[in-house]
C-alpha cells in the first residue's frame, strides 16, 4: 500500500479519523531524512487547527501511580464532554528505542473510549521526561479535535523539566508519606509546579496523605512562586475511588482560564516555540555534523584517543567540532 501524502494524512486528521492520527504521529516520531521532511509539510498543514486545547504535563516519582490517576482524571473529563488525548512517554532503550509501553494497559478506561487517544512513545533515551517529537505529536492531536492533552513524563528520575516547555499547566503528583519523597524531589519541579497533588488519599493513607500535603504547602512556602501573586495548591486525591480529581481538574481548569485572560499564557506558548526552535536546531545541527564521513572517521580515533587516556573528552570533543568546521 502506498503511504499517504502528508496533504491526505493532514485532511484525514482534520477529519477526526483515530488511523489517520496514529499513522501522522508515527510519521512525526520517524527519524529518517525523508519522514522529517513530510512531517514538516504535514505540520504545515495543520498549524492553524492547533492551539485550542489545554496542555497538561503531569510528573511524578515511581510508583506514585501516575497512570491510574490520568486514567481517573480523564475519565472524569470524558464524562464532561471533553475529547482527551494522552502522550504516555515510556522509558526505553538508548541502544534500540525499545519501551515497555505499558501505560495503556493501565488506561483501560479511556484506551476503550472512542473520545480518548491513548500514545505510548518511547523517550528513545532523551533525557528531560518527553519523547524527541513529543511537541509535534501534541499538535496532531489538537488538529485530531482533542481539547484536552495530558504528556505523562517518563518519570525514572528527576530530569522531567523539559515537559513544561511544551505545556502549559505542570501537575506533580505525588504519594502519601512523602517525607524521603519530598527530600528526593528537586527544587526546580517545585518550582515548576502549578499544582501537586498527592494521590492515594483513601482508607488507612487518606490521614498520611492530608498530613503530607501540609508538608508539601509548608515547603512551598520557601520555593520562588511560579506565577508571581498565584500560590501552588497542593490537592489531595485517591484514583481508585475519584474522590477529590474533580477538585483537581477545577483547580487547573481556574488556573488556565486565569493565565488565558491576562494574556500570560500567549506569551508562554511564544517562549516555548522559540524555545522549541533552538531544540530542533540542535537536533538537526548534531544530525548534520554525525553524517559527515570525515567526522565519523575522526570520532572513531578520538574515542579511542580518550578510552586509552591519551586525550581528555573535552579536548576530543573539540577537536570534532573543528573537525565539522563548528569552531576554529
Amino acid at each position: 500500500m502506498t503511504p499517504a501524502s502528508p496533504t491526505s494524512l493532514s485532511r484525514d486528521v482534520l477529519e477526526g479519523s483515530r488511523k489517520a492520527l496514529a499513522q501522522a504521529i508515527t510519521l512525526v516520531e520517524s527519524g529518517t531524512t525523508a519522514d522529517r521532511l513530510k512531517a514538516e509539510s504535514l505540520i504545515e498543514h495543520i498549524l492553524p487547527a492547533t492551539g485550542k486545547s489545554i496542555r497538561i504535563g503531569i510528573t511524578g516519582t515511581p510508583g506514585v501511580g501516575k497512570s491510574t490517576f490520568i486514567n481517573a482524571f480523564g475519565s472524569m473529563l470524558l464524562a464532561a464532554g471533553r475529547k482527551v488525548a494522552v502522550l504516555a512517554v515510556d522509558p526505553s532503550s538508548t541502544s534500540n528505542g525499545g519501551s515497555i509501553l505499558g501505560d495503556k494497559t493501565r488506561m483501560t478506561d479511556l484506551a476503550n473510549n472512542p473520545n480518548a487517544f491513548v500514545r505510548p512513545s518511547p523517550s528513545r533515551g532523551v533525557t528531560g521526561g518527553i519523547a524527541p517529537r513529543t511537541r509535534e505529536a501534541v499538535l496532531v492531536c489538537e488538529a485530531g479535535g482533542f481539547d484536552t492533552i495530558i504528556i505523562e513524563t517518563v518519570g525514572v528520575g528527576q530530569s522531567e523539566t523539559a515537559v513544561a516547555a511544551i505545556s502549559d499547566l505542570f501537575l506533580l503528583l505525588v504519594s502519601p508519606g512523602g517525607g524521603d519523597d519530598l527530600q528526593g524531589i528537586k527544587r526546580g519541579i517545585m518550582e515548576l509546579a502549578d499544582i501537586v497533588v498527592v494521590n492515594k488519599a483513601d482508607g488507612p493513607t487518606t490521614d498520611l496523605a492530608e498530613q503530607t500535603a501540609g508538608d508539601y504547602r509548608t515547603a512551598l512556602h520557601m520555593v520562588r512562586p511560579k506565577h508571581p501573586g498565584v500560590t501552588t495548591e497542593v490537592h489531595t486525591c485517591s484514583s481508585t475511588t475519584t474522590q477529590g480529581v474533580l477538585e483537581v481538574w477545577e483547580a487547573l481548569n481556574t488556573l488556565h482560564s486565569r493565565l488565558r485572560d491576562s494574556g500570560y499564557l500567549g506569551q508562554l506558548r511564544a517562549t516555548q516555540l522559540k524555545q522549541g526552535l533552538t531544540t530542533e536546531l540542535q537536533l538537526l545541527l548534531f544530525d548534520q555534523v554525525l553524517s559527515q564521513p570525515a567526522f565519523v572517521s575522526e570520532r572513531e580515533r578520538l574515542e579511542q584517543a580518550v578510552a586509552n587516556g591519551r586525550m581528555s573528552v573535552s579536548a576530543a570533543a573539540r577537536a570534532l567540532l573543528q573537525t565539522a568546521n563548528l569552531v576554529r
